[in-house]
């Protein structure tokens, strides 16, 4: 039976999953399904798009960044509607969603940090990254203020993202006014009183999940020193069979172990120490504030895994930044894995606490699967989701409301201020004008009213002179 109308799909999440998501459909082939191809509308919560790449890459690593490039491409376009500053669950609910269109994928990533139980996790000196990472690169809903009055802080994990952390805390704030840093994060760089940075990771070296670029990375930044304890080196059988078997492991160990055998000049004056084979077990409080970290020395097993040795050691720190993991938040309306932290789905099909597929409702990326893989993943993911959607799409339960226009008049009666790929043009162009005079490429524009009203006026002036 064919609709003489476009499938109508909602993308909700307009980072790379999504985008990647929207785009896949786009040129999927839907002549088999009833639909005359599909009309797409990627839905996003906060008033600019590009999910983590902008919200979640370290404003020093512009070549990530240069993501945002090809995700613009996709957007730029036209055939893919995006509607930013419209939040799921508040001003459309999964009913709302599922009135409006066939079919609704969800793209929404993994933004909280992952729960660690340890004493002292809940002192106020102890930070979760993602909310330190979500500071530093001038997410609309978090503070425009952190406190960095300690001098000698730890970061938890051995990940990319407890390198960004360490980076940043260590860096010299003039060395980041190149990047597209807001005023507001700079100033509070610039007064920070860090002076060291202890990284501490339960496995060895051969276990660390630092890319090695990454980690190379950390031994150029200036006026900082990388100190190694060759005491924390220790191999097993695991640890060389994981080091024979990825090129990637190699290089990481290779990295460490130059810094184990090279001594700081001792003129820098920040450092970053990396420690292996200690697992965290106490954050220490003194009068309700963090005074300390206790770790237990761990020693590998044989497999690659570690045990306490009951060598417990106390690093006297003042703040303590916890990098183990990213989370997944449940939306509402929409079963979810409470212990995975993910949406229920099989291959991206959503599924009932029964085990049995929503009909029309998908999941890609990181709510789909968890907080692991590169880019890569997320277009695999992507690709699989859009393909049980396209096999399902001729047995969906028809929109009953499917005009594009119809969803924005729900939003508007609301009173939502729904944003377009316009408005984040002008958006854009405004924060590469305030980077000009400074050299820089942008200057971020971090209060989401900010966002919202100056597009809104240059977007209005631009019509008044049309007419």
């Amino acid at each position: 039976m064919s609709t003489q109308r476009p499938l109508r799909v909602a993308v909700v999440g307009a980072g790379p999953a999504g985008i990647y998501a929207s785009d896949i459909l786009s040129k999927a082939d839907l002549s088999a399904t009833g639909f005359d191809g599909v009309s797409i509308d990627l839905i996003e919560r906060l008033p600019a798009p590009f999910g983590l790449v902008r919200y979640g890459v370290a404003p020093d690593h512009p070549r990530i960044k240069q993501i945002v490039v090809a995700l613009e491409k996709v957007l730029g376009r036209g055939d893919i509607r995006l509607l930013t500053n419209v939040d799921f669950g508040t001003d459309l609910t999964l009913e709302d969603v599922r009135r409006h269109y066939d079919a609704v994928v969800f793209s929404t990533g993994a933004i909280e940090d992952a729960p660690m139980a340890i004493p002292g996790v809940d002192l106020p000196e102890s930070y979760g990254a993602a909310d330190f990472v979500s500071w530093y690169d001038g997410h609309p809903d978090y503070p425009r203020e952190w406190p960095l009055q300690a001098s000698t802080v730890a970061v938890l994990g051995a990940g990319n993202v407890a390198l960004d952390v360490a980076r940043m805390l260590a860096k010299h704030a003039d060395d980041l006014l190149p990047t597209e840093i807001p005023d507001n994060v700079y100033e509070g760089l610039k007064a920070s009183k860090v002076t060291d940075v202890h990284v501490f990771a339960r496995r060895g070296p051969a276990q660390a999940k630092f890319s090695p670029l990454e980690l190379r990375e950390l031994g150029h930044v200036p006026d900082v020193d990388v100190l190694v304890d060759p005491e924390d080196f220790e191999f097993d059988e695991g640890s060389m069979a994981a080091i024979d078997k990825s090129n990637q492991t190699k290089q990481v160990v290779k990295t460490l172990t130059d810094w184990t055998l090279k001594e700081g000049d001792g003129t820098a004056s920040r450092r970053i120490h990396l420690h292996f084979l200690h697992a965290p077990v106490e954050i220490v409080g003194t009068d309700g504030h963090v005074s300390a970290l206790r770790t237990e020395r761990t020693r590998l097993t044989g497999d690659g895994t570690v045990e306490g040795t009951g060598d417990v050691r106390t690093w006297d720190v003042q703040a303590v930044y916890r990098a183990v993991g990213y989370f997944g938040s449940p939306l509402p309306g929409v079963p979810f894995d409470e212990l995975k932290g993910v949406i229920s789905n099989h291959e991206g099909r959503v599924l009932s606490p029964e085990g049995e597929h929503l009909g029309g409702v998908y999941c890609t990326g990181w709510i789909k699967r968890g907080p692991v893989g590169l880019i890569g993943h997320t277009k695999s993911d992507a690709s699989e989701t859009v393909r049980h959607l396209v096999a399902d799409a001729a047995g969906l339960e028809r929109a009953a409301e499917p005009d594009p226009q119809a969803v924005l008049d729900a939003l508007t009666a609301k009173g939502v201020e729904v944003l377009t790929w316009n408005d984040w043009e002008v958006l854009d162009a405004y924060e590469r004008a305030l980077g000009q005079p400074h050299g820089r490429e942008r200057v971020k524009v971090v209060p989401r009213e900010d966002m919202i009203r100056y597009s809104r006026e240059v977007l209005a002036e631009a019509a008044a002179r049309e007419a």
